[in-house]
Parts: C-alpha cells; sequence; structure tokens
C-alpha cells in the first residue's frame, strides 16, 4: 500500500513537472489545448518575377496583340459563318444527308467561334496582362470607404495591367466577337418549332382514331378483350404505329396508352362515360400531366398507376384522377369498345390534350 502510494506520488509530481514544461513551452497555452510546434514552416512569400519576351521586346508585345485580336475576329466570323450554315445547307424532310451537312457546317462555325474566343482570352491573359503574383486580404464584412475608395483604385490598376483600356484594337475585337458569338444561337432557335404546319393541331391530336385497334408496345400486335386478365395493364399503342417510317417516336409520345383490367364494380364512373371501358377494362393515357413522363407502374389492389419520375399517384378506379404528388389533372381517357373479332378498339381520339399543360386548354 505505501509502495502505491508513493508510486500515485510520484506520478502526480511527474505530471505537474510535464504540465509546467509544456506551458512554460507555448506561452500562454492553456493545458489541455494541442501543442504548438515551435518549427513551424516559415512563409516563403512570392518567388521572384520572370520577365516574358513581351515584357522586353516591343515587337513580340505587338506580335501577341495582332495574335489575339485576330482570334477574336476569327471568333466573329465563326459565328457568321454558323448563321449562314443554317440557311444554305436546311435541313430536307425524308433526306438524311441534309441533317449531316446542317449539322456538320453549324458545328464547324460554333466550334470555331468558341475555340478562337477562348484561345484568344487565354493568350491575351499569358502574353499581355500583368502576371506578378500578389496576395490580398478577405474581409468578411463591409470595407470602410478607405477600404472601398481602395477597391476602385485596384479596378483602374487592373484596367491599365489588362491593357484593355488602351489597347483599342483588341477591346473592340473581343466585345465584337462577344455581341456575335450568341446570335447563331437566336437563329438556331427558329428550328425548334414546326415550319409548315399548326403545332397546336400537332399536339391536339393523335394517331387515334374511331375503329383503331389496340396493339401491345412495341410488337404491334392487336389485343383481344380476353387476352387482357382481371388486375393485368399492358403498355399500347394505335395499331399501325410499328410500320411507320417516319415519325415513329413523334407519334408514339402522343399516343401511348396503359390498359388496365378490374372488376367492373370496383370502376367508379361517370354517367356520360360510362361507355368508356369495356367489362372492366379501361385506356388512360401514359403521359403523364405533370412533365409529360410515361406512367407505367400499376399496383392491382390499390388500383394506383406511379410516375416514376416525380411520384404522381393516379387512381386508376376514378378517372385516373390525381391522389397524390404534382401533377395537377387527371389523365385523359381513351373511349374503347369491343369489334366483331374480338378485338380492342378505340371509339375516337382522346377527347382532351394529352401530356403536361397546354396553351390551348380549355
Amino acid at each position: 500500500m505505501a509502495s502505491d502510494e508513493t508510486s500515485g506520488k510520484d506520478l502526480t509530481a511527474a505530471d505537474s513537472s510535464s504540465v509546467e514544461h509544456v506551458t512554460a513551452a507555448v506561452g500562454t497555452a492553456v493545458v489541455g489545448t494541442a501543442v504548438v510546434a515551435r518549427d513551424a514552416v516559415a512563409n516563403p512569400g512570392f518567388p521572384p518575377h520572370r520577365p516574358r519576351i513581351t515584357d522586353l521586346d516591343p515587337r513580340a508585345e505587338k506580335r501577341a496583340e495582332r495574335t489575339v485580336y485576330t482570334l477574336f475576329y476569327l471568333s466573329i466570323v465563326g459565328s457568321i459563318f454558323a448563321i449562314a450554315a443554317y440557311m444554305i445547307f436546311p435541313i430536307v424532310p425524308e433526306d438524311p444527308g441534309s441533317v449531316r451537312l446542317n449539322n456538320l457546317f453549324i458545328g464547324v462555325g460554333l466550334a470555331l467561334a468558341l475555340l478562337a474566343l477562348g484561345i484568344g482570352a487565354v493568350h491575351w491573359g499569358k502574353a499581355l496582362m500583368h502576371d506578378e503574383e500578389g496576395s490580398d486580404e478577405r474581409h468578411p464584412v463591409r470595407g470602410s470607404d478607405e477600404t472601398r475608395a481602395r477597391a476602385v483604385e485596384i479596378f483602374q490598376e487592373a484596367n491599365t495591367e489588362s491593357g484593355i483600356g488602351r489597347r483599342a484594337v483588341i477591346r473592340n475585337s473581343l466585345i465584337g466577337a462577344l455581341v456575335v458569338f450568341p446570335l447563331p444561337a437566336v437563329v438556331l432557335f427558329r428550328g425548334l418549332a414546326p415550319q409548315d404546319q399548326d403545332p397546336v393541331a400537332l399536339l391536339n391530336q393523335t394517331m387515334w382514331k374511331k375503329g383503331t385497334r389496340l396493339a401491345l408496345d412495341p410488337s404491334g400486335s392487336p389485343i383481344k378483350a380476353s387476352d387482357v386478365t382481371l388486375g393485368s395493364s399492358f403498355a399500347v399503342i394505335p395499331e399501325g404505329l410499328a410500320d411507320l417510317e417516319h415519325g415513329r417516336l413523334e407519334e408514339k409520345a402522343k399516343a401511348a396508352v396503359i390498359l388496365v383490367r378490374m372488376k367492373p364494380e370496383d370502376l367508379n364512373q361517370l354517367p356520360e362515360r360510362a361507355t368508356w371501358s369495356y367489362d372492366g377494362i379501361v385506356a388512360y393515357s401514359k403521359i403523364c400531366t405533370h412533365v409529360g413522363c410515361p406512367v407505367g407502374l400499376y399496383e392491382q389492389q390499390t388500383h394506383h398507376l406511379l410516375c416514376p419520375c416525380h411520384q404522381s399517384q393516379f387512381d386508376v378506379a376514378d378517372h385516373a384522377k390525381v391522389i397524390f404528388g404534382p401533377a395537377k389533372r387527371a389523365l385523359p381517357q381513351l373511349p374503347i369498345a369491343v369489334d366483331s373479332e374480338g378485338y380492342l378498339i378505340a371509339q375516337s381520339d382522346f377527347l382532351e390534350p394529352v401530356g403536361p399543360s397546354f396553351w390551348e386548354r380549355q
């Protein structure tokens, strides 16, 4: 026991000695803080400035200046070439070669415009702008009036160092390149809208019409009512869609349908829609009314359709009304019937526009 007490006293004395030693070593450091290293790395400062050839030779400086504004002028040429190519090489329907030529020459013009603009700006900074390194204190709060006045001086110094104020040719060619560069995009936006057809009619009508058979996606095989079992769902397209040579994806994006069968007594049908279904089989647009994603996840116990993009849910038993999520209106219903051979057919097109918000929808 005495030995233990002696050992405890020795440890306590050693600990006190260590604390005093650490405290003396770090000055005002408090016990429990990190030990301050004595051999901290000294700030090496900035390396000595090495003048460039353009700093020493006026002729090299002039060559660099010519190179910069020549590149900016090339950027202007590239932008104008892209606009001209859009007009000279138009896209002709049914001609894949016209698409290749249009993309090729417009791409060459835009690449030249952007590449020349970028290389010119980099060369300007590398060869002509002031290149000495410096440091500046960053302040988290608003500076004093003296600091703000100094900021104005810094801008003036930057103007002097970059030479944008006195190098008029570079400045003007840069402004010209920046002004002309967005023009091809403005011109190309014209090609986003249909040129020969009314977009309202294109988006308001689909391939569905009276007598069109419902077919499986993607095979295009027509569907008999007897093939649709209770609780099942099918992705459906109009018969003949798979045979289209052109515009297949555009038509499918409007006409895609999901077909579901449930017990007839589970359907909550409005009187005016009582003839739109057949023996518990209903068909609704597969295009979500939020942003147009395909609605294809069907839960047969709850009769809910889920859009996987933004989680909108629709109740198939109640006219595909929205019960959850960002969608604002129900899925349009396709009126269906059965022909003499037992195949499911459409009674007409959709009676309202499909998909997300539509400017002509009342």
